[in-house]
């Protein structure tokens, strides 16, 4: 997967996440038996959200193509942490994509602030997902 360089590296939990600056993609993979639906994602997923992201906002689930095939993308908005130094808060918008092969469910997540120009490039990444 195509990662911007230069950008910071970290191990959270079971999550990959590089950041820079605003920005984080964060990667997750986990076992799952069965990938994952629009219905799935709406009844298991949101709520799950909901009560992790400050200011939950504006959710929806879809069904997409990307290079590696059919996923499950669901955006939505929320408040990021407060900045350690400056103590501020930033609307930030997700992307988050739900790939699934032979009983292994990978799931990135795109963020960065809201009306940033993230288009091209979280297309850029979420295509170069590849199953290995």
């Amino acid at each position: 997967m195509k990662v911007p360089e230069g950008w910071a590296r970290t191990e959270q939990g079971g999550s990959t996440v590089f950041t820079d600056k605003l920005n984080t993609v964060r990667i997750t993979a986990v076992s799952a038996s069965t990938a994952p639906t629009v219905d799935s994602v709406t009844k298991t997923v949101v709520p799950e959200l909901r009560s992790q992201v400050p200011k939950f906002a504006a959710p929806k689930v879809s069904e997409v193509s990307r290079h590696a095939g059919r996923v499950v993308r669901l955006t939505y908005q929320g408040d990021s942490a407060k900045d350690p130094v400056t103590g501020k808060v930033v609307r930030d918008g997700f992307e988050r994509y739900a790939f699934h092969k032979s009983g292994h469910e990978v799931d990135l997540t795109l963020s960065g602030p809201v009306n940033a120009d993230n288009v091209d490039p979280w297309r850029i990444i979420s295509d170069s997902f590849a199953w290995r």
